[in-house]
């Protein structure tokens, strides 16, 4: 059994004991501990948490123990029911509610899941929030409303058609050029909320040619949830076989975005943000950001335009940070995570596809050749082990002074950027290892910057 608790929440794996997994008690704990930093810190005077989930399995449980705790703390909560992650940390916003919580462990296999805590603008918590939160669990520093104080529950299942109508609204999203398209299009959504949301956003944008694979909102993952290559064979083949000219694929919670092409390969999750931003400032003056472990290609495509990039910490929290400072257009992160302003500050599937769909039908091109317009990087990941009583921190430090004529960033671990592609390497928080990140223009030039990098870190280790 697994329970992570970290800044951004606590997930884990369904039972075990207590401490041990994610189970009832531990879910009141946290529940009750981020009901107590929002009483303690909440910047409205709502006195309402929306709470909102995708499909899992356990969803239902810990539906119930998160809205009977909050209701225990005093607090009223709007129940959404199933919902993908954007929607909930939309109907925040729409409620005007003090937080939210996403029941969702993301692009995690069936037998987790998590809390994901929100504030009053539907963004994740920051790092000082998310001690906070933190701090007063392990104090069990929460105190429980009177009966007189119990708060009241709503339930409104009208927030995904809420959310679509937003997308709709977009200033760049033309429904009008979408419908003479008459695209045919394939959808995996890994039977969660994907499977409510996506054909309702696609139906409302006039699509009317939809092969659906996965739609079934059952919390049986036919595959591995993360959308990655390797798990997303089955659409490549319908892809082939229906001869639609697009596929989509989100994560349970719909906040990630895989692209198919027409012919079945995969256009590439680091692509999904490339390309959306791409339209995005060809009709919009302004930034991008991105994180650190993202690739080069957005920085290409947002200097072609004459418009600034820049790198953020790995997490949505620090994109969304640095995308408000630089005043960003449009950002994300290399996972297929799309986050556009104009809509709300966080990463939005739905969003993506209306944006995608948009550019295709104005283009007129397939997306096997819309690929090909991009600049071509590879990405290798790769991590070394180190043994407990290694300095991963004074390792670090070493790199960084090594490599010192290259441009270096030291934001989040350490990122050297190379003429011809970059390395970047992050410690981890829990255990003795070094992630190791590189791309280039060919993956063996991606993969020899790791290993050298690699051949650098054990000499200095002395391995």
């Amino acid at each position: 059994m697994t329970l992570i608790k970290s800044i951004s929440g606590i997930r884990g794996t369904i039972g075990g004991k207590v401490g041990d997994g994610l189970n009832p008690v531990d879910i009141a704990r946290f529940t009750a501990a981020y009901a107590t930093h929002i009483k303690n810190h909440k910047q409205t005077s709502s006195n309402t948490i929306v709470v909102g989930r995708d499909a899992r399995i356990s969803g239902q449980m810990v539906d119930q123990l998160v809205v009977g705790t909050l209701l225990g703390m005093g607090f009223d909560v709007v129940n959404i029911g199933l919902a993908t992650t954007p929607t909930t940390e939309l109907a925040v916003t729409m409620e005007a509610a003090a937080g939210g919580i996403i029941l969702t462990a993301s692009h995690n296999p069936k037998q987790w899941n998590a809390l994901k805590l929100l504030n009053e603008k539907g963004e994740f918590l920051n790092a000082k929030a998310g001690e906070n939160v933190l701090a007063i669990a392990a104090e069990e520093s929460f105190i429980f409303a009177d009966v007189d104080q119990v708060g009241k529950l709503t339930y409104n299942d009208s927030y995904t058609e809420k959310h679509i109508e937003s997308v709709l609204a977009l200033q760049l999203v033309d429904v009008d050029a979408i419908k003479a398209a008459n695209f045919k299009v394939a959808i995996d959504c890994v039977n969660s909320v994907g499977g409510i949301a996506i054909p309702q956003l696609l139906t409302a944008l006039g699509v009317t040619q939809v092969e659906k694979l996965y739609c079934e909102p059952n919390g049986q993952f036919p595959h591995n949830p993360e959308p990655l290559p390797e798990h997303l064979t089955e659409i490549s083949s319908v892809m082939k076989n229906a001869k639609a000219d697009v596929g989509f694929v989100v994560d349970p919670d719909v906040d990630r975005l895989a692209i198919i092409c027409e012919d079945g390969s995969m256009f590439g999750e680091e692509y999904t943000l490339v390309s959306i931003a791409d339209y995005v400032l060809e009709h919009t003056p302004g930034n991008t950001v991105s994180n650190l472990s993202s690739t080069r290609a957005l920085r290409d495509v947002t200097n072609k335009y004459g418009y600034t990039y820049t790198a953020a910490a790995v997490g949505e929290v620090n994109v969304v940070t640095a995308m408000k400072a630089t005043n960003a257009i449009i950002g994300g992160e290399g996972n297929g995570g799309i986050i556009y302003p104009e809509s709300h500050y966080g990463r939005d599937a739905l969003v993506g596809i209306a944006l995608f769909l948009t550019m295709m039908a104005k283009k007129k091109t397939t997306v096997s050749e819309l690929r090909k317009t991009y600049p071509q990087y590879y990405i290798s990941k790769n991590k070394i082990e180190l043994t407990p009583e290694i300095d991963v921190d004074t390792i670090l430090s070493t790199i960084k002074e090594q490599h010192s004529q290259f441009e270096v960033n030291d934001i989040d671990g350490v990122k050297i950027d190379f003429p011809t592609g970059w390395v970047h390497l992050r410690k981890s928080n829990t255990e003795p290892i070094i992630r190791i990140y590189s791309e280039a223009g060919s993956y063996d030039e991606a993969d020899k910057f790791a290993k050298d990098i690699i051949f650098q870190i054990k000499t200095i280790a002395k391995l």
